[in-house]
């Protein structure tokens, strides 16, 4: 596999993932409710944090698509958002479910790294 391959892969998954995840936010799905519940997070604030993620992802494929600068900073939010997310559920005791965040962090570092490199 190409550096260019792995590359694209990887942003484009980081995007997409990030999107999908955002959506259930402005439904809100019940998962989310019950989460933002157990963390401390405000039911005021899903749209706001959908729309970051949301925003995110697509930041994320404008760059793949000919802004690249656009797409550094949207990998860049996104690192700061999920980092904001851990601290929440580290703050809160709320463990069980700290690997989805912890991934998403993951995705996005790696995202960041590539779109920097």
């Amino acid at each position: 596999m190409s550096v260019q391959t792995i590359y694209l892969v990887t942003v484009v998954v980081t995007a997409v993932a990030t999107v999908a995840i955002a959506v259930p936010d402005f439904i809100p799905a019940q998962f989310v409710l019950a989460n933002s519940a157990r963390v401390g997070v405000p039911r005021s604030w899903l749209p706001l944090l959908g729309g970051l993620k949301l925003a995110g992802g697509a930041g994320l494929l404008v760059g793949l698509v000919g802004v690249p600068l656009l797409g550094v900073a949207a990998a860049a939010g996104l690192v700061a958002y999920f980092i904001g997310a851990v601290v929440t559920h580290v703050r809160a005791g709320v463990l069980s479910n700290i690997a989805f965040p912890a991934a998403y962090l993951l995705l996005s570092a790696a995202s960041l790294a590539i779109l920097v490199a």
